[in-house]
């Protein structure tokens, strides 16, 4: 048991701010230089190995698509329609600001470019009409969190990936609990704004030229929303060739449909790519090597037997995973929760009869959720920045949307249809 000094090793050097993917890796290298009775030449190996994984090729093409979306002239018209839908409700601006993040949701894949996105579009409009900036920006990134939950997020890639689930099944578990989140949301938004006095942005319902010329505008991201999900579920596409087509398709857009891409734009979108990808692909290969240490030390079998001996409810299970998930997220980055726990956590689930498939959204719904929590919540960071909110300001104004965030979080742990019905 000497080797488990490791993990509270890493934990450590995450909270002295080091970058994820070299805490992993002083992890992994300490494991084989002091404890391991086998060559060094094996934690190469590990390390390489996953990147020998032909579906790891969704993740670029997901955040490239992502990128794009907001210099295609896409997200402006998906705006438009979000405002045709929920713009007449009390708090118009903020439904709609939900409402965007739920069918952006359907093509970005990062919460965090989402968050970015909505803080340009949407927060000046917010103020402009009364809002505070607070309660803008907390709306703003409550919404966010919804992108990894529905497809295509990359932590459902990634948990796919880690736990050796289908990502293809990830994919269309998300939708149901996704959706939960925006009604959640939406209903707290106006609540909020009905206590506040937020107007609507819009007075007078649409026409039905209107509405006929913003669906008209819309369609190709309309579309898109139909060709990823729909394509995947009827098992046309494999994610990896849904992401690939998206982005030809998203290209093909904005090249020659709107006519709004300019070739800076293409090549500033191809440079983030190739940086988030590689910054993912190092914590995934960390994670392999981790993942490998656990498997031949028996320590996810030694947990599970732990935890049986505890308890064999699998519903008290979930309810202690939540909470130590809530708490953890608050201190270190949930995709590197994710890769370092799934391995340990998967026999468990296993043996207590719990689906992998809702164990992951619930997790995935949980790390979501730390993101809006200090001290390192990265979404509540980046939108607090961008909008010029204080922290004490946000978490004034934020706390209803963090409770729904809970109660969707509450309804997807113990009501497992939420995410295996549509599968």
């Amino acid at each position: 048991m000497e080797w488990f000094i490791i993990i509270p090793f890493m934990f450590a050097l995450f909270a002295l701010n080091m970058r994820i993917y070299l805490a992993m890796f002083a992890a992994v290298l300490i494991y084989f230089l002091a404890f391991a009775q086998m060559p060094i030449q094996i934690a190469v190996q590990r390390l390489i190995a996953p990147t020998q994984n032909s579906s790891l090729l969704a993740i670029p093409f997901f955040i490239l698509l992502g990128t794009l979306l907001g210099t295609t002239g896409i997200a402006t018209r998906l705006l438009k329609v979000a405002d045709l839908l929920v713009g007449r409700l009390t708090g118009g601006l903020g439904h709609t600001n939900v409402m965007l993040s739920t069918l952006m949701g359907g093509l970005s894949a990062s919460n965090l470019a989402d968050a970015a996105m909505m803080c340009r579009m949407l927060v000046p409009d917010m103020i402009r009409q009364g809002y505070s900036r607070g309660t803008a920006a907390a709306i703003t990134a409550a919404s966010s969190l919804i992108t990894p939950i529905l497809p295509p997020g990359i932590a459902l890639i990634i948990y796919g990936l880690v736990a050796d689930v289908s990502i293809g099944h990830m994919f269309i578990a998300g939708i149901l609990p996704g959706l939960t989140c925006s009604a959640l949301l939406l209903i707290t938004v106006y609540f909020v704004a009905r206590k506040r006095g937020y107007k609507p942005s819009r007075t007078a319902a649409p026409t039905l030229t209107e509405t006929r010329s913003t669906v008209i505008s819309a369609w190709p991201a309309i579309f898109l929303i139909v060709l990823i999900i729909g394509g995947i579920r009827f098992g046309i596409f494999t994610p990896t060739e849904a992401g690939a087509v998206a982005t030809v398709i998203t290209l093909l857009i904005g090249l020659f449909v709107y006519r709004e891409m300019k070739l800076s734009d293409l090549t500033s979108a191809f440079g983030t790519t190739a940086r988030q990808t590689a910054s993912v692909l190092l914590v995934i290969m960390m994670s392999s090597a981790l993942g490998w240490i656990f498997s031949v030390e028996r320590a996810g079998v030694m947990l599970a037997d732990w935890i049986m001996s505890l308890t064999q409810n699998p519903w008290l299970f979930l309810a202690a995973i939540n909470i130590l998930l809530l708490v953890l997220g608050m201190f270190i980055e949930g995709n590197a929760l994710l890769i370092i726990l799934v391995p340990l956590l998967k026999p468990v689930v296993v043996q207590l009869g719990i689906d992998p498939v809702h164990f992951g959204i619930v997790m995935i719904l949980n790390l979501a959720i730390g993101t809006l929590t200090p001290p390192v919540g990265t979404v509540m960071l980046m939108v607090c920045a961008l909008t010029k909110t204080q922290f004490a300001e946000f978490l004034r104004e934020g706390w209803p949307f963090l409770l729904a965030l809970v109660l969707a979080l509450i309804l997807v742990t113990f009501i497992p249809a939420l995410s295996l019905a549509l599968i």
